[in-house]
């Protein structure tokens, strides 16, 4: 298993062009592997400057990037990756919302162009292993938790198997965030002080239901209650709405008991969104359409961890066993909110080590 610890490798680091890669970089370089910096180009139309913390891989990224390589003394690369991306995460972001699913892209990136493309690139042309600035943590060949648990991304890398992280480096996962920014600017990284992206980076906007609109278009269908059956509105599309959601539901008139409706379930054949209260969100069954255990083992039976459905937050205790190509979640304690197309990521808690990433499924049903 690669790390900073180990003799001498050739490792390719993919450069954002923030704080987080750049540190990542420098600590591979001080580490004394040898170290190749390559920025990935996922735009077909990169703007020439970013809009705030919004967006990514503009030219200003792919420009940082190079001067961080340059201060650092390694080779620097821009690679194009744009048809792929657009192919793997885009157009599949937007088919999963037309299914009335909720998909995360960053889910997608990571499993087939970070640690698949530009990984299979990098091994082709000798590299040993391939580091980015994720905060996550491999400890004796094993996927856990960042220290810094408010920016911990072993969520969103819980879509790797064993192989895939045979092969990776996460060199800042032992470090709070604020320390990594301290560490930018004691090394002199210009892009100490860069803010972190937000939101999806294919959306600089942050608009996302006119990204999908533009690409999907008009679909109208009815906003019905999930008590009655009584029509309450009518919507444009259901890529408009996700489980859980509260605003923006387009209803003609409040509830009848003045309590707040939240949407419950999302038909993408009929156009029907169903809205229902708070209690018509819980979920005490989850059934995944697949399954990825970080060990490459599948278990042979049931195992008692913890299973959270979101990037941030959606957490409980649950039972998991491996049932056919996917996995079957019983919560020991209801969970709202969980949405088709997300993951259902299982972890053993060790707060000592952080917690374990066992693996990983692709939602399909909740009940």
């Amino acid at each position: 298993m690669p790390s900073l610890r180990e003799p001498r490798r050739r490792v390719l680091v993919a450069m954002s062009g923030g704080v987080d890669s750049s540190v990542a970089a420098a600590r591979a370089v001080e580490a004394g592997h040898d170290v190749v910096g390559v920025h990935l180009a996922l735009s077909t139309a990169p703007g020439a400057l970013r809009t705030g913390s919004r967006g990514c891989c503009s030219r200003e990224d792919a420009d940082d990037a190079r001067r961080v390589a340059d201060m650092l003394g390694i080779p620097f690369y821009v690679w194009d990756f744009a048809d792929r991306f657009k192919d793997d995460v885009i157009d599949e972001f937007v088919a999963s919302y037309a299914a009335g699913e909720t998909p995360n892209p960053c889910l997608s990136c990571n499993e087939k162009i970070k640690f698949a493309a530009l990984a299979e690139r990098a091994l082709a042309l000798g590299f040993d292993a391939l580091a980015t600035g994720h905060y996550a943590r491999l400890q004796d060949g094993e996927l856990r938790r960042a220290v810094d648990e408010d920016k911990d991304q072993s969520y969103v890398l819980a879509v790797l198997d064993h192989e895939q992280l045979s092969r990776a480096m996460f060199p800042i996962g032992d470090t709070p965030k604020p320390q990594i920014r301290e560490e930018a600017e004691r090394r002199g990284l210009l892009v100490a002080n860069k803010p972190d992206s937000h939101d999806i980076c294919f959306i600089p906007s942050g608009d996302t239901r006119a990204f999908l609109g533009a690409r999907i278009g008009v679909r109208p269908g009815a906003v019905v209650d999930a008590g009655t059956g009584e029509r309450l509105g009518q919507h444009d599309g259901v890529h408009g709405f996700t489980i859980g959601q509260r605003k923006g539901l387009g209803l003609e008139a409040p509830a009848a008991d003045g309590n707040p409706r939240y949407v419950t379930a999302i038909d993408p054949e009929s156009g029907t969104v169903t809205v229902g209260t708070a209690a018509d969100l819980e979920v005490h069954t989850i059934e995944t359409s697949t399954a990825i255990w970080t060990s490459g083992v599948t278990p042979d039976g049931p195992i008692e961890c913890v299973v959270q459905v979101r990037a941030h937050g959606g957490l409980a205790p649950c039972v998991a066993t491996p049932a056919g190509d996917g996995i079957r979640i019983e919560l020991r304690e209801p969970l709202r909110g969980v949405a088709r197309g997300q993951a259902a990521v299982l972890y053993r808690p060790d707060a000592q080590n952080g917690d374990l990433v066992l693996g990983s499924g692709r939602i399909a049903s909740a009940s």
